[in-house]
């Protein structure tokens, strides 16, 4: 019967990243998707924006294709590899039926399907999160030295993946001086330590070698409002029950509130820290600054094995099978409005393709191309069909491209931007003219034009 747990187990993350494979084909990149795509064509030790990770794993999966699905397949390995370890864990906590219970209620929520579909540094962090979870479990429970090495190497490559993986940091230290203040004098956590600092060493040097822009920009990211934006903390809490669904997230947060087991049980403990952590965290942060929904992710991994224990140990079955219901058809429901209404669901993933094809019938073979901000350029580079490289002319937030540039003038060429840019092309360029427009539908009701301009003369 264990067997069957875990084949059906695998079966089902299989299914769900063949699934989401084919899916992401028809799926249109987002900028930011572009942008790290990018990166893997440039792979270094630090990028402006965000550790390198991404880029790494990016870099991996272009030896399979550089088509959209391509792009995407760190986002199946991520999630595949979580699911496995939500199902290891309970399987080791209770059984190989909870074990199940988990790999379906991960594998169904919103949150997860989003992760399966939209590339992003949450994806590396979220693999080596689990993998982490893992090899920290193990140490607790079992304390080889081998889960002492694999947990220095994996937390490694998460703090090289998101910078947020410092509440991993954050809630494993927790632990450890509520609980077990001994693994503080073992030789072998100061062992995992060292190899952490090892697997980071490279991206320190960057950011040290870079006047700290990296980590300064991430400290500063989001421009923190001083009074206190109960709307944008509402909203937090709120979406938590939208892409965990309300009856797993009900069940969740009521019993963690409440529940007397995680006191006493030294796993169940570390996996609420793991849960709690991240959400507190961003949960303050929330009140001076907006939270995207990405952000808690991680979290989710421990949450879903805290729900399908909880759910499993409290006898709720019928409980169990309506969150699934409740969280298949809010997750179908979500992918088939990204797949057939994507200028209402997420516009800034519409049209990009299309203005790009109409840049294409305009160039000229010697033309230079520009767009007004990275997520532009980066998609220009990624629909040309040879990839060409784009400079971004015009004032904007800065970023990798800035530091890309050699501040060689501009030749004429081609410059995209979704709005009107006439004004601040003159600036730049002694000569600006309109070449082509192309309006596409922005939500429900409204539209974006994206201008081709052909420029020439640097100022």
């Amino acid at each position: 019967m264990i067997r069957t747990y875990r084949q059906t187990a695998l079966l089902i993350l299989l299914f769900s990243g063949l699934f989401a494979t084919v899916y992401n084909a028809f799926v249109p990149l987002h900028g930011d998707e572009a942008y790290y795509w990018l990166w893997s064509h440039h792979l270094q030790s630090g990028y402006y924006d965000h550790p390198p990770m991404i880029a790494f794993l990016i870099a991996l999966t272009d030896l399979v294709s550089e088509a959209e699905w391509g792009v995407r397949l760190g986002n199946v390995l991520a999630m595949s590899v979580a699911g496995w370890v939500v199902f290891r864990l309970l399987e080791e906590l209770r059984d190989a039926r909870t074990g199940l219970w988990g790999v379906l209620i991960f594998t169904s929520v919103v949150l997860v399907h989003a992760g399966y579909t939209i590339m992003t540094t949450d994806s590396p962090l979220i693999l080596f999160w689990s993998l982490a979870l893992w090899s920290t479990y193990r140490v607790i429970t079992r304390g080889r030295t081998l889960d002492f090495v694999l947990t220095g190497l994996f937390i490694g490559a998460m703090m090289l993946s998101k910078y947020t993986s410092v509440l991993y940091l954050m809630a494993l230290l927790l632990f450890m001086l509520l609980r077990r203040r001994d693994l503080f004098l073992s030789w072998r956590t100061w062992m995992a330590v060292g190899i952490a600092l090892l697997v980071v060493a490279p991206m320190l040097w960057w950011n040290y070698a870079h006047d700290w822009i990296s980590l300064l920009f991430q400290l500063h990211h989001g421009g923190e409002k001083q009074r206190i934006m109960w709307n944008w903390a509402t909203e937090l809490i709120g979406s938590q029950f939208a892409v965990f669904t309300p009856v797993f997230a009900g069940v969740l947060f009521y019993f963690l509130g409440k529940e007397k087991l995680f006191a006493k049980n030294d796993v169940l403990f570390f996996l609420a820290l793991m849960t709690v952590t991240p959400l507190l965290f961003f949960l303050y942060k929330s009140l001076h600054t907006h939270i995207e929904l990405n952000y808690t992710a991680p979290a989710y991994i421990s949450a879903t094995v805290l729900t399908a224990y909880i759910l499993s140990v409290r006898g709720m079955k019928r409980t169990f099978y309506t969150g699934l219901a409740v969280a298949l058809t809010l997750s179908l429901v979500a992918r088939a409005g990204l797949l057939f209404w994507l200028p209402v669901v997420q516009d800034r993933m519409y049209g990009n393709k299309e203005a790009v094809a109409m840049l294409e019938r305009h160039r000229k073979a010697d033309d230079a191309l520009y767009a007004n901000h990275l997520a532009i350029a980066a998609l220009v580079t990624y629909y040309t069909p040879d990839h060409a490289p784009v400079r971004i002319p015009t004032p904007t937030r800065y970023s990798q491209y800035d530091m890309w540039d050699d501040g060689a003038p501009y030749r004429e060429g081609l410059y995209l931007a979704p709005e009107e840019k006439a004004a601040v092309l003159a600036e730049r360029f002694e000569h600006v003219t309109l070449l082509d427009t192309l309006t596409v539908q922005r939500g429900l009701k409204r539209t974006k034009t994206y201008h081709l301009y052909r420029v020439s003369g640097s100022r």
